[in-house]
């Protein structure tokens, strides 16, 4: 089973170790200079962080080609601006932020939600997708788990998540209990967890949930029927994921949102991203970075804070 997925999806590895004390800042100092994209643009390249989680991003392994929802859209948008090589690097998800900091990467590439506590340590281009959660379930599973709540509500049920993931945070919403919280590395670690009974659900964002059943049709494992999205002041969340920036690279990310706004929501960008379970439902509409970061007045539901 084990080597079914990673032959289907990837070889997983796990990455991340925290920067030395002060790497962050000089990380941080050198991408503040003015030529940033300049110099990216010279190179020809740049180096994008991913976290292995298909369809947002994952290393398809068949055709040895990075891709995924962030990919392709990364590959047309800095293509546009002369940036015509894009390099990945596999890093666990809990770890994106503190290796774009540390300079391993220069963006992040993974479909990460736009989240408040993100926003004081990065910056966000604008969404380019907004979904909602579910839960996967073996099919013999006899909880009945519609949602964060049910779960706080049974002691003996257990949730898997994965590492940094912001369904870390909607549990805790929820009252569940770090006892009851089962964290995996990756996609991978928790759809097996499931299915070898270490979690009775699998949280993920609905698109990724969509995406393992295409992989896997025949294993006994399925969606929670009539999922109970998490709320927030009487709103359900709605994650809306983007690229993540130093905040000094502020020309690069400029750049990148002007391209950006010329691209999602065209017929180009439905027709590349259709192939990994998108559709116009998925897309962001008005929102944008200020909003979901708070530094302007919203006019969407923000997703909950943090992951």
């Amino acid at each position: 089973m084990t080597r079914f997925l990673l032959a289907m999806w990837t070889a997983v590895g796990l990455a991340g170790i925290a920067p030395p004390a002060g790497a962050a800042d000089a990380a941080t100092g050198a991408a503040a200079q003015p030529d940033s994209l300049q110099r990216a643009v010279q190179a020809g390249r740049l180096r994008i962080g991913y976290a292995n989680e298909a369809p947002f991003a994952y290393m398809d392994s068949r055709a040895g080609r990075l891709t995924g929802e962030a990919p392709e859209i990364a590959r047309v948008i800095l293509g546009r601006l002369g940036i015509g090589e894009v390099e990945g690097v596999l890093t666990e998800f809990g770890a994106l932020i503190p290796g774009l900091l540390a300079g391993r990467f220069d963006m992040i590439a993974a479909g990460m939600y736009v989240l408040p506590d993100r926003c004081r340590q990065i910056a966000f281009s604008n969404p380019t997708y907004g979904v909602g959660d579910g839960f996967l379930q073996r099919t013999d599973n006899p909880r009945e788990l519609h949602g964060y709540a049910d779960v706080a509500a049974d002691p003996a049920a257990r949730v898997g998540v994965v590492v940094g993931a912001v369904q870390n945070d909607y549990a805790a919403r929820a009252g569940v209990p770090p006892s009851q919280v089962v964290v995996f590395p990756d996609v991978v670690s928790a759809v097996e967890g499931v299915v070898a009974g270490r979690a009775d659900v699998y949280a993920a964002t609905a698109l990724t949930l969509n995406y393992v059943l295409t992989k896997v049709p025949d294993w006994q494992i399925d969606k929670v029927a009539r999922f109970v999205q998490p709320s927030e002041n009487g709103e359900a969340v709605r994650g809306y994921g983007a690229f993540g920036f130093r905040k000094g690279d502020t020309a690069l990310r400029e750049a990148f949102d002007r391209e950006l706004a010329h691209f999602i929501g065209t017929p180009e960008h439905q027709l590349l991203v259709e192939p990994f379970g998108f559709t116009g439902t998925e897309l962001p509409g008005d929102a944008t970075a200020a909003q979901l970061c708070g530094q302007a007045p919203a006019t969407v539901a923000p997703a909950a804070d943090p992951s």
